[in-house]
């Protein structure tokens, strides 16, 4: 199975709220892009502490989300930007309830694999001036996810997202982020533990999933 690569994205960190700077706003690029163990080259991030990293290298919100947010905020411009909830890949056709936690997909010439959900936080209702969005993903599972890079290449607009592997884990990161970040959600503890030593899973989740079952008792 293969989906069409509508555009790669990148961003510059700039001024963003009361001095802060984001680089949620992505644009796409012109050509070949470089995909690193660390992302794409030059895309930045403005908060190293929170975004970027080998686990966080690649960030895929699904263009398909774009409707569902348009039923809930209404027609809002920046719903016609790719980038705008900050995601480096432009793809329609797949979504938080297909992909599972180390799915791999080959992205021009690198070879990618699904590491975890993207939690979302304020920036997002700041740059759509929108309030409560951060819950609705939460609620409705539309979060996105990233990849971390197995295999260093080249891709551009015009390329295949390629599955080249599954079943490393029965997850959805649909299911990921519910379980985890959901408090309205109760996993049975066997399965929290086992995200928190599931080794594919992106070291702040699996912490996630050991303060959620510190916080059951």
């Amino acid at each position: 199975m293969s989906w069409h690569v509508d555009a790669l994205l990148t961003g510059k960190a700039k001024a963003f709220r009361d001095g802060e700077k984001s680089a949620i706003g992505k644009t796409p690029a012109t050509g070949a892009v470089r995909i690193t163990t660390l992302g794409l080259g030059g895309d930045e991030q403005a908060d190293p502490a929170h975004h970027g990293g080998p686990h966080m290298a690649v960030h895929h919100y699904p263009r398909d989300h774009h409707a569902f947010w348009r039923d809930q905020i209404g027609d809002h411009p920046l719903l016609d930007d790719p980038g705008a909830f900050g995601s480096n890949l432009s793809v329609s056709g797949l979504v938080d309830s297909q992909v599972r936690l180390g799915d791999r997909f080959r992205l021009g010439s690198a070879v990618v694999e699904v590491s975890q959900p993207r939690m979302p936080c304020w920036k997002i209702e700041h740059r759509f001036q929108r309030k409560a969005m951060v819950a609705t993903i939460i609620k409705s599972g539309k979060s996105g996810w990233y990849y971390r890079v197995i295999e260093e290449g080249e891709a551009q607009a015009g390329d295949r997202l390629e599955l080249v592997s599954t079943g490393a884990s029965d997850w959805t990161v649909e299911h990921i982020l519910q379980s985890i970040a959901n408090p309205k959600v109760v996993p049975e503890i066997a399965e929290l533990e086992a995200m928190a030593e599931c080794e594919l899973l992106g070291p702040s989740w699996r912490g996630g999933a050991r303060k959620k079952i510190a916080a059951l008792g």
